[in-house]
């Protein structure tokens, strides 16, 4: 079902933009060779982030992108977004690569499951009796 130790390894790029700017990063990362991201919404504050209004600290909005990539194409990924979203900058937020050891769900990686998938529609699987109590 998962799949580990394949020929070609994996990366998780992982980047951290202000609210508005995940688009921008998952459209570079597909310039530069991605097939796709994910992005999730949070909250957080660096240093050069700290902003109050009428004394009450504020909590900017972010927006985390993931990447799963091969590891050859990963630091090509990682330079086209740096520039795209301009991390450089103060501010502008964080990316980061982790290596993947395992992962399953990626449609154009096959799977190592020897179970039959279920056929759409034909319901929920089938559970194994419940001992009496």
């Amino acid at each position: 079902m998962v799949t580990e130790g394949t020929p070609e390894s994996r990366t998780l790029i992982v980047t951290v933009v202000n609210k508005g700017w995940g688009d921008t990063v998952v459209e570079a990362s597909m310039k530069a060779g991605a097939e796709g991201g994910t992005i999730m919404f949070g909250r957080g504050v660096g240093i050069h982030e700290k902003k109050k209004i009428l004394g009450i600290p504020i909590e900017p909005q972010k927006e985390i992108v993931f990447t799963v990539t091969p590891s050859k194409k990963a630091e090509a990924i990682l330079n086209e977004i740096v520039q795209a979203a301009r991390l450089c900058e103060p501010g502008r937020g964080i990316a980061f690569t982790i290596p993947v050891d395992r992962f399953a769900g990626m449609v154009h990686v096959p799977c190592d499951d020897p179970a039959p998938a279920p056929s759409p529609g034909a319901g929920p699987a089938p559970q194994p009796p419940r001992p009496s109590p």
